[in-house]
């Protein structure tokens, strides 16, 4: 297949959808959203350009290990409530502090961001996995 409007259109929306799944992912923490919702939103963005090329072109575009991806994921969405017993609080307590930065000033710090991080991770690898591999590609 070589639809030439269907693969300009779909590298377009692939980055406006990106930048809403981030949009989603930073917002989710104070409104709906969050690592899951993101990283299904941009595995669906991958997803739409899987449509428009073929895998082998898909893995030439982004060469992501999914295995990895959801490895990386799981370490952090496990390692950061984990990390925090070690400090003395109880398991999946998230906790929030503010450090002064030269140039940028006053920046939140929360433990939620890189727990949540770990669920986009976990969430896109292992969805493009399973979509992969129902399609009859090898990962």
């Amino acid at each position: 297949m070589n639809d030439v409007h269907l693969q300009f259109i779909s590298k377009v929306a692939f980055f406006i959808i990106l930048l809403f799944a981030f949009n989603l992912f930073f917002a989710g923490h104070y409104t709906p959203g969050g690592g899951f919702v993101g990283g299904l939103l941009t595995s669906a963005a991958i997803v739409l350009l899987l449509i428009a090329f073929d895998v082998k072109t898909l893995k030439k575009m982004l060469p992501i290990r999914f295995r990895l991806l959801i490895a990386s994921g799981l370490f952090l969405a496990l390692g950061v409530p984990t990390g925090l017993m070690f400090f003395g609080y109880p398991f999946f307590t998230h906790e929030f502090t503010e450090i002064t930065l030269p140039i940028l000033g006053e920046i939140g710090l929360h433990s939620a961001t890189p727990f949540d991080l770990g669920v986009f991770l976990t969430v896109c690898g292992s969805t493009l996995l399973i979509i992969i591999l129902v399609g009859g590609a090898d990962d």
